[in-house]
């Protein structure tokens, strides 16, 4: 049903009454949706004579693309690093419950590990479309073991690995098939890396820079080779220092290649990023911001004991540590809450059921277009620097460009799947869509 006469044939649903995230803007359009994907309701009218098959009226919700969350190292009692006899169907747990998260693909994440479990593990996480069963998954994203000592943070000192004479031979035999991988987060700073750089991204394989004591030079070395992304910016770094940015000065730096744009993850969820350095990271570099949860076993659980990979993390109120230091351990943060974390952070705040400007200038000065009186937020703030719309963006458009899917995953424009969220004004998930088919709906929706 995804094209040709059977997605012709297919119903056409118009989805009504609500404001659609397209081109940067909210809009108050109707979304029209056949055969899973996002459609042109001129050429519906004007070529084919036709009107929707069913309407579905969204209560004046938004509707924005799907959200990506592209570290996520499991969930709900589900450890991606751990080598069961079924994986899969602790992957398709997670996949079915962060439907209520707004999220619609993932790329599961492995922290460092020892060699065979890499082997047992990636062959059972196959790329896999979304659907009622749950999120889709992207691909694997490898975390480690090729970082540094220094900022491992809770990576296992003992499964750390180095490149070694045979480089990227050495790569394959630590992890195995690499058919199932579509990000590898290693240290530019290790000796040979460049090497290996090159032929993961020759494989169509995303590069990450992260869990380093690089300097900016060698920072920039590593995007010269193919890098392309930063693991939790600030997070196992070297500080920032006006001497020597470090991986932070990639944000600005003007040693890139012509056309090659660097991406970012930041952890939104209060604990990792102070608000201040999420307001710095998104004004420098807004356009390569990419939200992720970097979520561990724990989320969805409450407090306790847990394991993430080969160690214990320990859960306190809103925070993972590894058992019995004060080293944070991912985030128990889902994608929707750091979405409107973010959004308090460096632009806006939901406020009584309504998306609300607190943009000093917003009573005096006509400038500010994200101004609002208590009819929501309608655009982006010239003085805070960020809306709603940038905000949804940083989990759909931006993930989604990162990995260049962006014709079809994290926009709703014509063509593209039609993986969409509906959220209410203060930004929690309603309803959950893949391929244009309702897979979650919160329950006072349902009433």
């Amino acid at each position: 049903m995804r094209g040709g006469q059977g997605a012709a044939r297919a119903p056409v649903l118009q989805f009504t009454n609500c404001r659609i995230l397209r081109g940067g803007a909210l809009l108050r359009e109707d979304l029209w949706v056949r055969g899973g994907r996002v459609l042109d309701p001129e050429k519906l009218f004007f070529e084919e004579r036709r009107v929707a098959d069913e309407q579905r009226d969204c209560g004046g919700c938004i509707l924005a693309p799907g959200f990506i969350d592209v570290q996520i190292n499991g969930g709900f009692g589900v450890d991606f690093s751990q080598a069961t006899e079924d994986v899969g169907s602790g992957v398709a747990l997670v996949a079915r419950r962060i439907l209520s998260h707004g999220v619609t693909s993932f790329c599961p994440t492995l922290v460092t590990s020892p060699p065979e479990v890499y082997h047992k593990v990636l062959p059972q996480i196959p790329v896999k479309s979304g659907g009622p069963h749950g999120a889709g998954v992207l691909g694997v994203h490898l975390e480690g073991p090729f970082i540094s000592r220094e900022k491992r943070g809770a990576h296992p000192e003992a499964h750390l690995r180095s490149f070694e004479a045979n480089a990227f031979q050495d790569v394959l035999a630590t992890y195995g098939s690499l058919d199932n991988v579509r990000i590898v987060t290693l240290a530019p700073e290790l000796g040979r890396s460049h090497e290996v750089i090159r032929a993961l991204t020759a494989l169509g394989i995303c590069v990450s820079l992260g869990h380093s004591v690089a300097d900016l030079g060698t920072a920039e070395e590593a995007v010269q080779s193919g890098a392309t992304f930063i693991t939790h910016l600030f997070n196992a770094m070297l500080p920032f220092h006006h001497r020597d940015p470090g991986i932070v000065g990639l944000l600005t730096s003007d040693q890139l290649p012509p056309g090659r744009h660097i991406f970012y993850g930041l952890i939104a969820d209060g604990m990792h990023t102070n608000p201040a350095a999420l307001r710095i990271a998104h004004r420098a570099h807004p356009k390569g911001l990419v939200l992720v949860t970097d979520a561990v076993p724990a989320l969805g659980l409450g407090n306790g004991r847990h394991t993430l990979g080969q160690q214990e993390v320990e859960v306190n109120g809103l925070t993972a540590y590894v058992a019995g230091t004060k080293t944070l351990s991912g985030s128990i943060a889902p994608m929707d809450a750091c979405v409107r974390h973010f959004l308090r952070a460096t632009g806006s705040t939901p406020l009584g059921g309504r998306i609300l400007g607190i943009c000093p200038y917003a009573a005096s000065s006509s400038s500010c277009v994200g101004a609002s009186s208590g009819q929501g937020w309608s655009g982006t703030c010239v003085h805070t620097g960020c809306g709603v719309e940038s905000a949804l963006e940083a989990a759909s458009l931006h993930p989604a460009r990162l990995l260049g899917l962006e014709k079809h995953k994290g926009t709703l424009d014509f063509g593209a799947d039609a993986d969409f969220v509906v959220l209410d004004d203060s930004l929690h998930v309603r309803a959950t869509y893949i391929s244009g088919e309702l897979v979650w709906q919160a329950e006072v929706a349902r009433q």
